[in-house]
């Protein structure tokens, strides 16, 4: 019966076209029912994908990064061997809810948060059978981060931006499911079919009516799965016009508007349309997914992050004035040429870091983007903003040396020497001044220091007064 539906389906023109369009540079996998032949392999003709059919094959998986030569491909071949025939890469999110209904939120959802980090080559396809696959080119990401080429940040870089987009979904994803659900927990147990302890954030009682006070209290890390672990060299994925061995279902590509409006029955075999692209190369422009490989590699998990801002950032108990920060600082909020995204998420949490208030951090980045040669979009402006009123842990900026010599702002001073981190300049700063000042009370007078106190006050009403960007 998987025979005969499996050769009529790859017996369409289209479908093998379509399967060696996709295995380009790419290593192949072929699947007989339940194992999987010999590796590696290639597509180079659509007779290739006929013949294999007629050997019964079921179903075709391709790599995620891309080869100057797939057949070259060992199984004992060294990390250095590997990335010298690594030519690329390609962003490929594996997601799975659990529940189909779930997974289209999540896939939905993502498609935004992609989307708000500048990116606009984003396409999506039906796993096959419960989930999604998103998928970014590689063409999109630039040619080099921090110096180091992209082909070489595999598996790093995408295991770093699936763990870091995990983590901006989960927050909206939980707000969704909760009110298609109408904020009731049974039906998420249902679909789920995991406990009502393992659903919700810290709480250790079963009355599911404290549900209904916050949509934030649900927890979807329990059922929702983003592939990490798997993202590793050699790693396969489904290809587009694919086999499903189970559902019987097609791998379809799906238009990432209509994600939400997508049946599964549009992925029967004689449903099937091509209309739809899947990683359309043509359509990528080069770095339009630099802040989003950024935005990763600067994220670091609650606990890790937590951790490191306890020990080496913790928040000064009143907020570090400007002429204390350091100069590489003071040159960025001059307004910069090139690298204004990639600096704006720096500046922000340099500000939260130095105990500045999130109403004075916004009227500051929209004091400094006026005074960039070409400002950021404000809808931009204002996407990181509101991200940053979400985000309570205070992530340290970069450290000290490239980062900064790369924007063209690192001036040091001599008392650079004395630091690794922009912050820890302020923060040390701030403590000998206040050495200082203490020493130079002393010396001063009643009069003098109702004086010095009376200025203090009037300087911190003129900034409260200030009138907001």
């Amino acid at each position: 019966m998987l025979f005969a539906k499996t050769l009529s389906f790859y017996k369409r023109q289209e479908v093998r076209q379509a399967l060696v369009e996709q295995s380009r540079d790419k290593e192949v996998a072929i699947r007989y029912a339940d194992y999987f032949g010999k590796r590696p392999d290639v597509l180079l003709y659509d007779s290739d994908v006929l013949e294999l059919a007629k050997k019964k094959a079921t179903s075709f998986h391709c790599s995620e990064e891309l080869w100057t030569n797939p057949l070259a491909l060992r199984s004992d071949m060294k990390k250095q061997e590997i990335d010298e025939l690594r030519k690329g890469w390609d962003l490929i999110l594996d997601i799975d809810c659990h529940h189909f209904i779930y997974s289209k939120l999540a896939a939905h959802i993502l498609v935004k948060i992609l989307k708000e980090t500048g990116i606009e080559n984003i396409t999506c396809k039906f796993s096959g059978n419960k989930g999604f696959h998103l998928a970014v080119p590689f063409e999109s990401f630039p040619e080099t981060v921090n110096g180091k080429p992209t082909k070489e940040l595999f598996p790093d870089a995408p295991r770093r931006i699936a763990a870091y987009l995990k983590d901006k979904l989960l927050e909206p994803l939980g707000e969704a499911i909760l009110t298609i659900e109408k904020n009731n927990i049974e039906n998420v147990q249902k679909r789920t079919e995991l406990p009502f302890s393992k659903l919700v954030k810290q709480m250790n009682t079963k009355d599911s009516a404290l549900l209904m006070e916050s949509k934030k209290l649900l927890d979807v890390s329990a059922f929702l799965e983003i592939d990490t672990i798997l993202i590793a060299p050699r790693h396969l994925y489904r290809m587009p016009y694919s086999f499903h061995e189970k559902s019987l279902l097609i791998s379809v590509p799906v238009e990432i508007d209509k994600i939400l409006q997508f049946r599964k029955e549009q992925a029967k075999p004689e449903n099937v349309v091509f209309d739809i692209s899947f990683l359309d190369r043509t359509k990528s422009k080069q770095g339009e997914a630099q802040q989003l490989i950024i935005n990763a590699f600067d994220f670091r998990p609650v606990g890790e992050t937590e951790k490191r801002v306890q020990k080496e950032f913790t928040l000064p108990e009143e907020a570090i004035e400007e002429e204390l920060f350091p100069p590489c600082i003071k040159m960025t909020l001059l307004g910069l040429e090139d690298g204004k995204k990639r600096v704006l998420f720096t500046l922000i949490n340099f500000l939260k870091g130095a105990g500045w208030s999130l109403d004075a951090i916004d009227e500051k980045i929209y004091e400094w983007n006026k005074k960039n040669p070409e400002p950021l979009r404000e809808v931009y402006l204002k996407g990181q903003l509101r991200q940053a009123r979400k985000t309570k842990e205070v992530i340290p900026p970069h450290n000290c040396k490239s980062y900064y010599q790369d924007l063209g702002v690192c001036n040091p001073d001599n008392f650079c020497q004395k630091i690794k981190n922009p912050l820890q300049y302020s923060k040390l700063k701030q403590e000998l001044t206040k050495v200082a000042e203490k020493k130079e009370r002393k010396k001063l007078t009643p009069e003098q220091l109702e004086m010095r106190r009376k200025y203090r006050e009037l300087k911190k009403q003129k900034q409260e007064e200030k009138p907001k960007s």
